[in-house]
């Protein structure tokens, strides 16, 4: 008998948490039930979450394309330093070592005449007017990688007495940068606005099914229920909602992405590029449907909280 009455906790214990579990199962598999039972309602829902998320993740999508379409950061700080014609293939080698050896240079590239004669020949189209200069009239040409302040490397490699033109262009980069850093910043910005907009439609919609349920919840709270027990439907219902949202704007991006993919892969085949329209990775897609699911899971939570602490019975 001691060992019975020894044994009870662990046993009660194990009751409360298998009814816990099987509450949430139960509320997992209803809350479902209850999407489905309202095909327009659920739809309309679903469908202007979408749209909110979609507009968001659509320009941040828009923004990395054009980042990698310009080139990368990197690529565009890149100083082309072009070496007088009497310059040596030896001593362009040597002067490609020297500065890599600095601290403020990431890599050096040494392009030779030949190379940029090769160039030409396949993006300038300009074959037959290369064939009938006869020798080569390009030099040795460094394309510098800064690790620091290019303004500064650029400078310095204008006094290299084997330079006879550095090209630079900051301003471009300048601008660049700004453009893609606004970008950035708007699309933080519509993704709180359309955020905001996504968890009030979640919350709106929750509102109208715990008004629907009012007086059941009435009974169980008379009964005793914790609030959790009378929250946990709604909270899954507002996850379902949030999640497959994200879903559907993820397709949304996904077929407006293929409906765009042809044209602009033969717009950048026009100007010799093999650009293509990249999407999400699965990373940024589990990434998406969890923060959708989130948002539906706290706009559920806000309003059930608000109408639990409404509602609840006070002690006479």
């Amino acid at each position: 008998m001691p060992e019975a009455r020894d044994n009870a906790p662990v046993r009660d214990t194990q009751s409360r948490i298998g009814t816990w579990a099987d509450h949430h199962l139960y509320s997992f598999v209803s809350s479902l039930g209850r999407v489905f039972r309202r095909p327009w309602a659920t739809a309309l829902t679903i469908g202007v979450m979408a749209v909110a998320l979609a507009l968001p993740l659509g320009l941040w999508l828009v923004l990395d394309n054009l980042e990698r379409l310009s080139g990368s950061v990197q690529a565009s700080r890149a100083i082309g330093v072009f070496l007088k014609q009497d310059v040596t293939a030896e001593r362009s080698q040597a002067l490609a070592e020297e500065l890599r050896g600095r601290a403020n240079v990431d890599a050096v590239e040494l392009r030779t005449p030949e190379q940029g004669l090769q160039e030409l020949r396949e993006r300038g189209g300009l074959g037959e007017a290369i064939d009938a200069v006869g020798d080569n009239p390009l030099p040795f040409v460094l394309i510098v990688s800064p690790a620091g302040d290019e303004t500064l490397l650029a400078a310095s490699l204008q006094q290299l007495p084997e330079a006879d033109l550095v090209q630079h262009d900051a301003e471009w980069r300048r601008r660049l940068d700004d453009w893609l850093r606004f970008g950035g910043r708007l699309v933080w910005v519509l993704a709180a606005l359309l955020g905001l907009g996504a968890l009030l439609v979640v919350g709106n919609t929750v509102r109208l099914d715990i008004q629907s349920r009012r007086e059941e919840i009435g009974v169980l709270q008379l009964l005793g229920a914790t609030d959790g027990f009378i929250r946990r439907p709604f909270l899954y219902l507002g996850t379902w909602y949030g999640l497959v949202a994200g879903a559907l704007a993820l397709a949304l991006l996904a077929a407006a992405g293929l409906a765009l993919r042809e044209p602009v892969a033969a717009l950048a085949a026009s100007y010799g590029s093999g650009f293509a329209l990249a999407g999400f990775g699965p990373g940024q897609v589990l990434t998406v449907l969890l923060v959708a699911a989130a948002l539906g899971w706290l706009g559920a939570s806000l309003v059930t909280g608000h109408f639990l602490r409404q509602t609840r019975p006070t002690e006479t």
